[in-house]
């Protein structure tokens, strides 16, 4: 056998080699498709069900490295839906991806109250910028591609911090997939619909712990009256009420706590 013929088979199995020990790479194979994300997200909103003002809604997946993977919306068109709200969910879909573990889940709605000022947190909104040549990618003639397989942020890496409810970690196999970001109602309700739309989804994992009393990343309801001084959580991870349904209904399908008053 030739020197040169060893080399190239000893290059070879180094290559292998390397290849094995490299981590696995994030893909949006691990989520699903647009269409399951549209169908889960149509069958997680209706009159009453999640608390809020009932309005359509707007969805999106990130993978693992915070790529957007799809974006779907709720409504008769892209337009049933506030517009603001696509970018929100991409930024809610980013948070929660970028700060859960596969063996620690944050929501979005986690994190309300540690990024006030005096916070343990405080700064956190300002640490991963939203990436604009995403959030706002295409021109006029891209603008019916919004919420369908095509949307122009898919493919891109979305960025942003977002610290109120409707951002969940997605898991499947024990380990952390993606992000699923919901936006288009109260904060409250839109933590309610992401809940269901994930368990809809199948990839909610109920033995991840998480900050809140309950142990996993459903929304806290601790933000109560002291006296004459602030309100505040009693937990740290609070969020505020919307004025609706949204606790009462977050409790009921296990999406959130709610302490006795």
């Amino acid at each position: 056998m030739s020197a040169l013929v060893r080399w190239a088979r000893r290059l070879g199995a180094a290559a292998l080699l390397s290849l094995a020990a490299a981590p696995a790479m994030a893909s949006c194979n691990d989520l699903p498709n647009w269409q399951q994300l549209k169908t889960a997200l149509q069958g997680s909103v209706g009159p009453g069900l999640n608390g809020g003002f009932d309005l359509p809604m707007w969805a999106t997946l990130v993978d693992r490295d915070g790529f957007v993977c799809a974006v779907a919306f709720s409504g008769s068109d892209r337009g049933a839906q506030w517009p603001g709200s696509r970018i929100i969910s991409a930024q809610k879909a980013n948070t929660a991806n970028a700060f859960s573990l596969d063996g620690f889940a944050i929501s979005t709605a986690n994190l309300y109250t540690a990024v006030q000022p005096g916070g343990s947190l405080f700064g956190l909104q300002e640490s991963n910028v939203v990436n604009p040549a995403t959030a706002y990618a295409g021109g006029p003639a891209d603008s019916a591609k919004y919420g369908q397989v095509e949307d122009p942020m898919v493919g891109g890496k979305i960025g942003g911090v977002n610290v109120f409810g409707g951002g969940l970690a997605l898991y499947k196999g024990g380990r952390v997939v993606g992000g699923l970001g919901v936006s288009g109602d109260s904060s409250c309700a839109d933590h309610n619909v992401a809940w269901r739309v994930r368990v809809a989804l199948n990839l909610f994992d109920p033995a991840k712990a998480g900050p809140s009393p309950n142990g996993d990343d459903g929304i806290v309801y601790d933000i109560l009256a002291r006296g004459n001084k602030d309100p505040a959580s009693r937990s740290g991870w609070g969020h505020p009420t919307c004025g609706g349904t949204e606790p009462a209904i977050a409790v009921a399908i296990g999406a959130g706590f709610s302490p006795r008053k």
